[in-house]
């Protein structure tokens, strides 16, 4: 079995929100768990919970990042969804979002 390695806090943390950006990109933002991100990170369920207390802070985190990375599909899922973050994007990026959602 393998061992799990001791990470310094916010190197641990920013893998969590990585694994649930990646989530979101592939199998839908509003769909991630915390399940499938402690899955994806390699860590417990806790631990997420640790550090997003809730799935609403957990969301909130991944939409901050998706538009700090200029992920456009998780970006344009927000907008979908209304939510206030991918709303308050900078206009060039909820524009590029919209063209990804029309197909273009």
């Amino acid at each position: 079995m393998k061992r799990r390695q001791r990470l310094h806090p916010t190197v641990r943390k920013e893998q969590i929100l990585d694994a649930a950006l990646t989530l979101s990109q592939s199998d839908g933002y509003q769909t991630i768990t915390r399940n499938s991100v402690a899955t994806l990170a390699g860590c417990s369920e806790g631990l997420v919970s640790l550090y997003f207390s809730t799935m609403s802070q957990l969301r909130r985190a991944v939409m901050s990042a998706a538009i700090a990375r200029a992920n456009l599909s998780v970006i344009a899922q927000g907008i979908a969804m209304k939510d206030a973050k991918a709303l308050r994007a900078p206009e060039e990026l909820r524009r590029q979002a919209a063209q990804l959602m029309m197909g273009g």
